[in-house]
């Protein structure tokens, strides 16, 4: 069984709709950051897109595929570690190197 506390490449996300980690990659705009998000395959108020789940109907959130580095599950609770892991930091390698810059 794979170690839940990885991150890993994009390609392999799930796009069942359910909840996991992302890195989003930093920009002009600011740093890199860690949010919660999941694959939706559209409906009246957006595309097929990664979506933040801080998302509400008229006021999405999404995310473009170059926007997003890696994901990981969702760790389970552990009382003595209440915080979401640090985005990774690490340079694109082979394994986690997404095709273009986004911009």
């Amino acid at each position: 069984m794979e170690e839940p506390d990885r991150w890993r490449h994009m390609r392999n996300a799930p796009r069942d709709g359910s909840r996991i980690l992302v890195t989003i990659r930093p920009t002009e705009q600011g740093p890199g950051a860690v949010d919660l998000a999941y694959w939706s395959n559209g409906d009246q108020f957006g595309g097929e897109a990664w979506r933040s789940s801080d998302s509400a109907p008229g006021r999405i959130i999404e995310y473009a595929e170059p926007e997003l580095k890696c994901w990981m599950p969702i760790p389970s609770a552990d009382p003595d570690r209440m915080s979401l892991p640090s985005p990774w930091k690490g340079k694109d390698t082979q394994e986690l190197e997404v095709d273009g810059s986004g911009i």
